[in-house]
């Protein structure tokens, strides 16, 4: 595991991911939650989320062996924060094993990791918000929610890369390429073979993007109701007290 002290290229390769967790904890973050396992590919925007029931090591570990095997192409390399979830023993023999690269970004340098920040608002914290989840009810139903984000994120919503930026004065004009979906990214890069191109582009044809949008607003509602009825319970258990 190395350090990264400067901002990554521009250049690098499908396969390599930023990884982060973010917490279902309402209002305190005390006791266990559920969390979200972000992970994003910077060279694609392809994007995979995983719910675990806590912030350990174990369950974050599990989590991201769950994910390499959904990816359709090989994962090479991540970049995580500096929490304990991800700097720990087990995650980085496990790296060497499998020969992945594994990074992790400075202390206090949120744009070390702009992809998958971006992400975490726009995907997770967009969809699922800020309430807090702990049962396991909440997390099958989570992880079936994060299966037709990854067919609606990826297949469907086109996204523009910054490819560079000019300085006028005071003003920085930035300039992106033409917008594509991390699929269509994923294609023209190479990055993925028949057998998976075939497999996810069925999947989405299956669903449909009217469909996809009408059953996820379905089972993030359900969800909710999930987190209500916990809520519920908690705030009973309070005036029992």
């Amino acid at each position: 595991m190395s350090l990264r002290t400067f901002p990554r290229g521009a250049g690098p390769r499908p396969g390599c991911f930023e990884i982060e967790l973010v917490a279902h904890c309402g209002n305190s973050a005390a006791g266990s939650y559920l969390c979200t396992l972000d992970a994003v590919d910077i060279a694609t925007g392809w994007t995979e989320c995983d719910a675990v029931i806590d912030k350990s090591q174990n369950a974050v570990f599990a989590a991201l062996g769950r994910l390499r095997t959904r990816l359709p192409f090989p994962l090479l390399g991540i970049d995580s924060d500096n929490g304990s979830e991800f700097i720990n023993e087990q995650l980085v023999k496990w790296c060497g094993k499998e020969k992945l690269t594994f990074t992790r970004c400075r202390a206090y340098h949120k744009n070390d990791q702009a992809h998958v920040e971006q992400k975490n608002w726009s995907v997770v914290r967009g969809l699922i918000g800020y309430d807090r989840y702990e049962s396991t009810a909440a997390l099958a139903q989570m992880r079936r929610v994060y299966e037709l984000v990854r067919l609606e994120v990826n297949g469907y919503l086109p996204v523009m890369k910054l490819t560079g930026k000019e300085r006028e004065g005071a003003k920085v004009r930035k300039k992106y390429d033409v917008p594509r979906t991390p699929y269509r990214r994923a294609l023209a890069g190479g990055a993925m073979g028949d057998e998976d191109r075939t497999h996810f582009a069925t999947l989405s044809a299956e669903w449909g993007p009217l469909g996809i949008g009408g059953r996820l607003a379905a089972w993030s509602e359900r969800l909710w109701e999930l987190g209500v009825g916990e809520r519920r319970e908690v705030a009973q258990g309070w005036k029992g007290t």
